[in-house]
Order: C-alpha cells, then structure tokens, then sequence
C-alpha cells in the first residue's frame, strides 16, 4: 500500500526533480529518486520515521516533528547542493 506522507513528499519535490533530470518512483513504502536508470535517493516509510538513504548514508525522521514539507525542504535542498 502507498505511502501518503511519501505521496506528499513525492508531489513538493516533483518540479525540484524535473528541473535535475530525476524521477520519483513510489514503490509500496519506499521513494526512489532515480536519474538515468540510477537510484540516487530512497525514502522509505518505516511507520513512525522516515528514513532517507543518500550516498552510502542514512538518516532518519521523526514523522511526527518532520512533516512532509519539511521533508521535501530537506531533500530539494540536498540534491541542489550535490547534483
């Protein structure tokens, strides 16, 4: 079943990720951020937390203190400062 805290995140990123090239792909409980057939950035919805894994890295969120927009912030701010 779909997320809808990713479904959220997912459509705040969406001209984020069109502007770098990328696609958003939710797959059950998980956002892939994908770019040219590469996974870039996944986001998985792990019932209370959030957890987004980056370059070999992971880092979680409190669902509860970090809403969708805040998330999505987070993210658009992360892929201009390394794509």
């Amino acid at each position: 079943m779909p997320s809808e805290y990713l479904s959220k995140v997912k459509d705040l990123i969406k001209p984020k990720l069109e502007e770098k090239g990328l696609k958003a792909l939710l797959v059950g409980s998980t956002l892939k951020l994908v770019k040219d057939g590469d996974t870039v950035m996944n986001i998985s919805d792990k019932g209370e937390i959030v957890e987004l894994s980056f370059k070999g890295k992971k880092y979680t969120y409190d669902k509860w203190y970090t809403k969708p927009e805040h998330l999505a912030k987070t993210i658009t701010v992360t892929l201009d400062a390394q794509l």
